[in-house]
């Protein structure tokens, strides 16, 4: 997203009741879209910008989004900020608060601040950057799409996680990967404690070169050899055990 683009809409958000600017957002005309990309914001160019001002800890700002648009906004958000998005592309220039972007559908959100509990979690789909810290649980059951945060999360990172991948720049608190399944975390700091079962295990040729794509897609500085990555102990029993490619019952 270009940040000297013009907007297409503007939107206070101190004038709106949440539901009443999503119906707003709802009446603006545009393409239907053939293919939309959870990882490449220029696809959604050609959607229309909305600006949004007049931020002051809003709680449920722009939750459930569905309707493909960009979002641009400087300011600090409340609790699930952006929760259920599925949108194409959102620049927010300030912090959030508790459960943003849980359920996340598709797109890409990237906050430069940082984000309180529960980043990300449920999530199905799409990718999460965060370039502050972020607080406890960071992606706790989520079913897909990709999280990074470039400073440091809390504890329960991971939690309950079955499918995704998570980003840690910096270090991890206690707990890390409670009950993580097929889900691989890459950690470049040191992580306070892991949970029972979970490793810290080396990372292979195919996973550096794909962490490396992740980090170029989320605009992240950073070599993927500096990360360590960190899997449950059976799944890399079973890659040890020339399984190929992990089995879904491998737990």
């Amino acid at each position: 997203m270009n940040e000297v683009e013009l907007a297409d809409h503007s939107f206070d958000l101190s004038e709106f009741h949440a539901d009443e600017l999503r119906d707003a957002v709802r009446a603006i005309e545009v393409p239907e879209p053939d293919e939309m990309s959870d990882s490449s914001s220029s696809v959604g160019e050609q959607f229309p910008l909305i600006e949004l001002s007049g931020l002051s800890g809003q709680r449920a700002a722009c939750m459930r989004w569905s309707h493909p648009s960009r979002v641009r906004a400087v300011g600090d958000l409340g609790d699930y900020a952006f929760a259920w998005f599925g949108g194409v592309d959102v620049h927010l220039d300030g912090n959030v608060g508790d459960g943003a972007c849980e359920g996340m559908r598709r797109g890409v959100v990237r906050i430069t601040g940082n984000a309180g509990c529960g980043l990300g979690a449920a999530m199905t789909g799409g990718t999460l950057a965060v370039y502050g810290s972020a607080g406890p649980r960071v992606g706790a059951a989520m079913r897909g799409g990709s999280i990074f945060v470039r400073g440091d999360v809390g504890d329960d990172t991971g939690a309950g996680a079955v499918a995704g991948t998570i980003v840690v720049g910096g270090d991890a608190g206690a707990n890390l990967g409670d009950g993580l399944n097929n889900v691989t975390v890459f950690l470049r700091g040191s992580a306070e404690s892991l949970a029972p079962g979970v490793i810290e295990a080396p990372l292979r040729k195919r996973e550096e070169v794909r962490l490396g794509l992740l980090l170029m897609s989320a605009s992240i500085r950073g070599k993927a050899a500096d990360f360590r990555r960190i899997i449950p102990e059976a799944r890399w029993n079973a890659e040890e055990a020339g399984a190929g490619e992990v089995r879904p019952n491998w737990r």
